[in-house]
This record gives structure tokens, C-alpha cells and sequence, in this order.
């Protein structure tokens, strides 16, 4: 596995993600980025606060910027725009201004947050991400889509904000709870489903050591969920087209997270929404029966649902219609032309689009 892979922010510009098992080379990547501050503020969570924050603090210290921290409520239920408000009053505090840095440490909550926040911040101000959970190292800290929940609408409110850099400890993924780990697992499968079907056959073939969060196994994992992610990316940086390829399984799973009032991590709502595509896709005529279930056995291998409880199909219909992937009134949903080959699709009846979720629903709701 390499150390750096570099994104295309703009034009010529790119930014590194750097893939490491410690925090001893932060410090040295900060320094590179040369930037001309004198303060950074690290953003991070309750859960993650007491594991990591005092060594990211050291690291980011001996840059020589003034390091302060604000650390918030763990969780989904917290992203939202009174949360952002506390990022901002530290800020103007402490006396932030354009030069200065703010740094994500954490999953994909703190992530968006800490992106949204630096992106509206005296019109915008640079970040750094610091992930420290599969999921928001796959996923969440490359390619810039930074946003907060309203009113229970995962992700209205938004911005595009890349990030300069990305910095991840792999073995971090070591203190991760099992069922965090397992829901990072529905983006790195996500990505094998869309793109590459040789990797998600290295995936089953590794399934072992990554269960037993080998390093090493992990590492390559890692790198190469992110190639794909950056390459799509970088190919549409502000989701006019391919980008929505990344959003298979979003559109049902956003629902059914909205609807279980977000009991089901964001990973395992992915799942279920990629378990109704691969049947989509399957009814269609485009992937076999065969590999319709393989595709269920491969996420339910790695702890992952594909099929949810408690929720009516209509009710399920209905709430993807708010969902802010709609283009002109129809559902840009994402299917499997072949294993390793989404498209988008706007052309699904309410009737298939509801045999598509009778199919993730417990068998006495089905």
C-alpha cells in the first residue's frame, strides 16, 4: 500500500491523502501544506475526544499555530445547524480569521460538520480531515461534500468544500466498535459493487483478516476504496453526473434512516438500500439471480442488514421523494448494469420502485 494518493482538487491542484498507523508524521504534512496560520482548531466528538485528541494536539503543536479544540455531542442526531452554531462562536473567540485552519478528527458526523462550518466561515476558511473511522476513511473525508441535517433531512443544508488535507491513522480502526466497523463495510462494498468486481472478490477472499482488522489487510482495503472514490470524484467534483454513481444505495437507505429516526447506522442503511438495487437490478434483467444473493451473503458476511423492520413500503416511497437526489421530479436511482457497473436510472415506475422495497422489508411486512 502506498503512503500518499493525490486527489484533483482543481485544475492543477491537488490534495494528498495520506495513509499512515500513527500521528507521528502530521505534523510534517501540515507543515508542507505551508500555509500562513497562526491558529488551528481541532473539531472533534465525545466519543473520540478522550481517544485521540490529545495526541493529535501534540502533533499539530509542534507546527507552531496556536492549537485549541471544540469538542461536540456524539452522533447523528446531532448534526445539525445549532451544532455548527457553537463551531462558530469559538471561533470568533478565538479570533479565527481567512488564514487559519480548522481540523476534522473524527467519522463522518464530525467530517461534514467541520467542513460545513469551514466553508461558511468568514465565506470560507481551509480544513484538514483527520478520520478516524472506516467509514469516514473510505467515504465521508475525500471529495468534499460537507453538509448538516435539517429537520430530520439528512444533508440539506450544504457546500462543496475540499479539504488540503487528509490524514489517516489506520489504526485507529483498532478502538473502533464493532458495529462502526461493520457500517463502514456497506461503503467499501458499495464501492466494489459499482466499480469493481475484482476487488469485491478480494474483499470475500480477505474477509478474515479484515474481520480481525489486520493492518495490513485493512491498509489495502483502505487505499483501495479510496482510488475509486477520488477517481469518480475527480471526474465530477460537484455531482452534476457520475458522482451519483456513489450514491447507490442512498436513496432507500436515506429513507429508512430518516424513518427508524436514525436507530440504524448510516453504513447499514446503505446496505439495505444496495440489497433493493441489487433486486432492481435483477428484475431488470441486468445482474443474475445468483449474483443477487451473492451480493446479500457478501454484506451480510460483514454483519451488515439487508432487510429492515417496522416501516411500510409506501411510507419508505414516500420519503425518498424528499430526498435531494431527485432531478425534475423523478428518482435518480442507482442500478447494476453489471457487477462493477452502475448507472443511473430515472426511469422506474412507483410499481418496481415499491417491489424494490417490499424486498428489504421483514417477510411478515413484505
Amino acid at each position: 500500500m502506498p503512503e500518499r494518493l493525490l486527489v484533483k482538487r482543481q485544475e492543477d491542484f491537488h490534495y494528498p491523502i495520506v495513509f499512515q498507523q500513527t500521528f507521528e508524521k502530521l505534523t510534517q504534512e501540515v507543515l508542507d501544506l505551508k500555509k500562513d496560520s497562526a491558529r488551528i482548531c481541532i473539531v472533534t466528538d465525545s466519543h473520540v475526544a478522550p481517544l485521540y485528541l490529545d495526541q493529535v494536539k501534540e502533533a499539530l503543536s509542534k507546527t507552531g499555530m496556536t492549537v485549541s479544540s471544540y469538542v461536540l455531542p456524539a452522533g447523528e442526531a446531532n448534526k445539525n445547524l445549532e451544532q455548527i452554531q457553537g463551531i462558530y462562536e469559538h471561533l470568533i473567540q478565538n479570533h479565527f480569521d481567512r488564514k487559519d485552519l480548522l481540523a476534522a478528527l473524527g467519522g463522518g458526523v464530525t467530517g461534514d460538520m467541520t467542513g460545513f462550518a469551514a466553508a461558511t466561515y468568514l465565506r470560507g476558511i481551509d480544513f484538514i480531515q483527520i478520520p478516524t473511522t472506516l467509514l469516514s476513511q473510505v467515504d465521508s473525508s475525500i471529495g468534499g461534500k460537507t453538509g448538516v441535517d435539517f429537520k430530520q433531512y439528512k444533508n440539506m443544508v450544504g457546500a462543496f468544500h475540499q479539504p488540503l488535507l487528509v490524514y489517516m491513522n489506520v489504526s485507529t480502526l483498532k478502538t473502533l466498535p464493532e458495529e462502526e466497523f461493520s457500517s463502514g463495510m456497506g461503503e467499501v462494498l458499495k464501492h466494489g459493487l459499482i466499480r469493481d468486481k475484482e476487488y469485491s472478490r478480494w474483499i470475500s477472499a480477505h474477509s478474515k483478516e479484515l474481520l480481525d482488522r489486520e493492518t495490513q489487510a485493512c491498509g489495502e482495503m483502505i487505499y483501495r476504496s479510496c482510488v475509486i472514490k477520488k477517481t469518480v470524484v475527480e471526474q465530477d467534483p460537484t455531482e452534476k453526473g457520475e458522482r451519483a454513481l456513489l450514491n447507490m444505495g442512498h436513496t432507500i437507505g436515506h429513507a429508512v434512516e430518516k424513518l427508524k429516526n436514525f436507530s440504524l447506522l448510516h453504513g447499514q442503511c446503505v446496505a439495505i438500500g444496495c440489497a433493493a438495487s441489487a433486486f432492481l437490478s435483477w428484475k431488470k434483467g441486468w445482474i443474475s439471480q445468483t449474483e443477487y444473493e451473492e451480493i446479500k451473503d457478501q454484506l451480510q458476511a460483514f454483519g451488515l442488514p439487508v432487510r429492515t423492520q417496522g416501516l411500510k413500503k409506501e411510507e419508505i416511497l414516500q420519503t425518498t421523494r424528499s430526498d435531494k437526489k431527485m432531478a425534475g421530479g423523478q428518482i435518480r436511482f442507482i442500478l447494476l448494469k453489471d457487477w462493477g457497473n452502475a448507472v443511473i436510472d430515472t426511469t422506474l415506475t412507483d410499481e418496481e420502485l415499491l417491489e424494490g422495497i417490499q424486498s428489504i422489508l421483514a417477510e411478515e411486512e413484505a
